[in-house]
């Protein structure tokens, strides 16, 4: 088969493979995910907005797309890098193929590349930015292309809410506020699950506007890019530090660590997929965990933050999550709530309501 698309990366190394999905040009940080399952979340994930996601398991498209499993209302990843897409999905609930969605939204995708070559290639170098453009591009014209693209530092923006809305349930024990910095839905589901009723609010709501609601519990959502690309997130939440119950999820993990002195780092390559063993530092009990993050917590600085580590990754020994009794703080790096994926960590939204019960 003829190769008419490639990846460009940053290092001048390429990947030729055959288009799929939409057209077009495009420049975005490249990173992989290990998921063996769940392509639909990942590209309707918020979290990889401004990316282009490579794909390490082989056989992408197989169960299509159905209209119910859908994290959000946006198709985020720039770019879906595969080694091999199936247009001819088998599956009573698929209502399209992965091709025909990228299409729709415009989405460039590449199939037949040496994902294994270039997955390693990512995790000895480091993540690194790309050109998704036609076989034909000259390197040195995709190299100055990619030079001359500035990066961008406005994804939550673009992925937040633009206004506030409600999710409700049946006979709720509490009101929570979630703060959207690119939420998946899922999320929303869990909360209800637990007997909560949801309200939730744009990235840059003023924390009086969020006090003014009345919330038993206010959880800090995932979202893509730097987490200190958000400084109102990190103003609203040192204002509501010990006033109300708070949860952070990947994103909001990071933005309360912000919040209370602490700093954050770039990874090597970050995070992806649905695999990382995580330590309970107090039960001392393990759980597989998926996860999707760029940054991480620096454990040195902590100190006097009045945070301390709860979970820690056993790959790499990054911080995996944070608490303050006192203040009923807690945060986690990962998704508790990712569907498809593990749910050994699906107890930590009842964790969050019996710190809403304290009051």
């Amino acid at each position: 088969m003829t190769c008419d698309r490639k990846l460009i990366l940053e290092d001048g190394s390429e990947y030729f493979g055959q288009g799929f999905g939409g057209d077009g040009e495009t420049v975005w940080e490249v990173v992989f995910n290990t998921s063996m399952a769940g392509y639909q979340e990942i590209l309707s994930d918020p979290s990889y907005t401004d990316q282009a996601v490579v794909m390490s398991y082989p056989l992408i498209g197989s169960y299509g797309i159905t209209g119910e499993d859908f994290e959000s209302r946006m198709t985020s990843p720039s770019a879906l890098i595969v080694r091999d897409i199936n247009e001819t999905p088998s599956n009573f609930r698929s209502v399209s193929t992965v091709s025909e969605l990228l299409e729709e939204h415009g989405i460039p995708g590449i199939s037949g590349v040496d994902t294994r070559k270039l997955v390693r290639s990512i995790r000895s170098g480091g993540t690194k930015r790309g050109l998704v453009t036609s076989a034909d591009t000259p390197v040195e014209k995709g190299l100055e292309i990619i030079r001359e693209t500035p990066v961008p530092h406005d994804a939550v923006k673009r992925c937040s809410t633009g206004k506030k809305w409600y999710s409700r349930t049946s006979n709720p024990l509490f009101q929570v506020t979630v703060i959207d910095c690119g939420m998946k839905m899922n999320m929303v589901r869990m909360l209800n699950r637990n007997r909560c009723n949801v309200t939730v609010v744009p990235y840059d709501t003023d924390w009086e506007e969020i006090l003014s609601l009345s919330p038993d519990g206010v959880l800090i959502s995932n979202g893509p890019g730097d987490p200190e690309d958000v400084p109102e997130v990190t103003a609203t939440l040192r204002r509501l530090r010990g006033r109300v119950p708070m949860m952070g999820i990947c994103l909001g993990h990071q933005l309360l660590a912000l919040s209370c002195g602490a700093r954050t780092y770039k990874l090597k390559f970050g995070h992806r997929g649905g695999n990382h063993p995580v330590k309970n530092m107090k039960t001392g009990k393990i759980e597989i965990t998926s996860q999707n993050h760029s940054y991480a917590v620096d454990e040195a600085s902590l100190a006097g933050t009045g945070l301390s580590a709860s979970h820690v990754n056993l790959l790499d020994g990054t911080v995996e999550g944070l608490v303050c009794e006192e203040d009923r703080i807690f945060s986690v790096q990962y998704h508790p709530e990712s569907a498809p994926g593990p749910q050994d960590s699906f107890a930590l939204f009842s964790e969050f309501t019996r710190l809403m019960k304290r009051g």
